[in-house]
């Protein structure tokens, strides 16, 4: 039997997980200093079951099966559900923190033109149930108490009577998500940026065009059918926590970090109306959200009977409001338990620590009790991510994606996938052995001493905040082979790897409020 990633033989153990080194239980009174509250209305999801939302995000490794428990223990168990940008994957949790299945299942792409991409809520949505279904096949409903989303930040649109609304000019209802990653609205995030408007304090200075507001502009001046027909737009995380539960409530998670909402002052109206979406303040925000909820707090009832036959759970469990899924992974490493592995940050507070989570891009994310302001870093959000804390992020827009795209965009791919399928190895695998073998008595370092990659090849994040900054590769042979394919990987990789040390190291300094700077992720 082979083993895991873990080095275990599946269905023999379990992958265990750190608690949260602070009770998501709800805590009367102030929190202590540099303490975080408890998540409001979180008393339904006992002890470290808060990781139960957020599992599926930032757990990894092969689907573990089911293990047996004795019949006197009560086993009570989670579902936490991720969509990323390409896939939706869901994990089944135990009351201990232990993730005991995992499932997974791909999600579609359209890329109708440069700069465009789009997805589907139906389909994405059906693989949420689909992926569901699987971790809790077998399992007793009755021991099955609560369900948490998480998903990118992509823009969904719905009718006024919630169903979906073409984002694109074919006209094509069925793609109604604009993804998070899509560049469409360049102009009109210039427009919004040029009003230097006070809520550009809040992401860094300068609006990023994988935010909501120019989106929705964008939709407005270029799809003037589907924006009279609109009667809401959601955050991906909210649309889920919808399709859950029928209510329309959003995440403070989202609308702060996404929307230019604030904690404490909620909307404001002179921003919309000074970009010219003065509609949505008329109908009192009723299309993008005029009920907030703390990330973690109950949404309604819990799930309605037509979601609960749709996921495979038992009607009425607790739903709680979502998370971006950058965010549910900076909740569960910015809270490792990181005791025992000889690290600076040990017994120091969770705001001496920087998230960096990686997938097709990459976030870096910090903590403080203060607000910090840092040109071209994202926030400060409060109660975004941590309650009772501020939120700062920083990243790159390509990461993942781009070693996808040099490896495939290379000649020397068929070939590549020919000896990985071979030697029943993934391609990534294959790359690191060839690379292994090519390096010969020099470090695999050095391989790429000639060969170097400016990896901005869908803008710059931060702390540069320029879109319009594109890609460079120095030091190009005529050779097409194999080892080339290796190298130019290799070099991508260092490429994002020194982004991520220098770039955001520099800016995230800023944003540590004590003295200790401990990176984990």
């Amino acid at each position: 039997m082979p083993l895991s990633p873990g080095g275990t033989v599946p269905g023999r153990s379990r992958l265990s997980f750190p608690p949260l080194p602070f009770s998501s239980r709800r805590r009367r009174g102030r929190p202590g200093k540099g303490e975080p509250s408890g998540f409001p209305g979180s008393g339904g999801f006992q002890g470290t079951s808060l990781l139960g939302v957020c599992a599926a995000r930032v757990v990894s490794g092969w689907t573990s099966l089911l293990r047996m428990h004795s019949k006197k223990t009560a086993v009570r168990y989670y579902v936490g559900i991720d969509v990323g940008s390409a896939s939706v994957r869901a994990a089944l949790v135990d009351g201990c923190g232990t993730v005991v299945a995992h499932a997974e299942q791909p999600i579609q792409i359209w890329e109708p033109q440069p700069d465009h991409y789009e997805q589907s809520s139906a389909d994405i949505w059906a693989a949420c149930c689909s992926v569901t279904k699987k971790v809790v096949c077998g399992v007793d409903a009755a021991q099955i108490r609560g369900v948490g989303f998480d998903a990118t930040c992509s823009l969904v649109v719905l009718d006024k009577q919630f169903q979906p609304l073409a984002v694109n000019c074919e006209g094509q209802n069925h793609r109604n998500v604009i993804m998070w990653m899509d560049h469409r609205a360049v102009s009109q995030v210039e427009l919004i940026n040029a009003t230097q408007h006070r809520v550009l304090n809040y992401v860094g200075g300068a609006m990023s065009v994988e935010m909501q507001p120019p989106k929705l502009l964008w939709i407005k001046e270029n799809l003037q059918e589907s924006w009279e027909k609109a009667g809401y737009f959601f955050d991906l995380p909210d649309f889920l926590s919808w399709k859950a539960t029928g209510v329309t409530a959003r995440s403070l998670c989202t609308v702060v970090c996404k929307w230019t909402y604030t904690s404490d002052k909620g909307w404001d109206d002179s921003f919309w109306k000074m970009i010219g979406l003065e509609c949505l303040v008329k109908d009192k925000y009723e299309k993008i959200g005029n009920h907030v909820l703390s990330p973690g707090e109950a949404v309604g009832k819990g799930l309605t009977p037509e979601a609960a036959k749709e996921l495979g759970l038992p009607e009425g469990i607790a739903v709680a409001a979502s998370l971006i899924d950058a965010h549910a992974g900076g909740l569960g490493v910015i809270g490792a338990d990181v005791k025992g592995h000889n690290l600076p940050c040990e017994n120091q507070p969770i705001t001496s620590r920087v998230a960096m989570i990686c997938g097709t891009s990459s976030c870096h994310m910090g903590v403080s009790e203060k607000p910090i302001f840092v040109p071209g870093v994202w926030g400060p959000y409060f109660s975004a991510m941590v309650p009772g804390l501020w939120l700062n992020e920083g990243g790159q827009s390509a990461t993942g994606k781009l070693i996808d795209h040099v490896v495939r965009g290379h000649v020397a791919f068929p070939e590549l996938q020919s000896k990985a399928a071979a030697s029943a190895h993934s391609i990534y695998t294959y790359l690191n052995s060839h690379l292994d073998l090519i390096k010969k008595s020099l470090p695999v370092g050095f391989l790429t001493v000639d060969l170097h990659v400016w990896p901005d090849f869908h803008g710059n994040r931060s702390p540069l905040t320029d879109l319009t900054l594109k890609g460079m590769v120095v030091g190009l042979t005529l050779s097409r082979g194999l080892d080339e394919l290796a190298l130019i990987y290799l070099a991508t990789i260092q490429a994002i790897a020194e982004q991520d040390i220098f770039w955001k190291r520099c800016r995230l300094q800023d944003m540590i409020s004590t003295r200790c700077f401990c990176v984990v992720g």
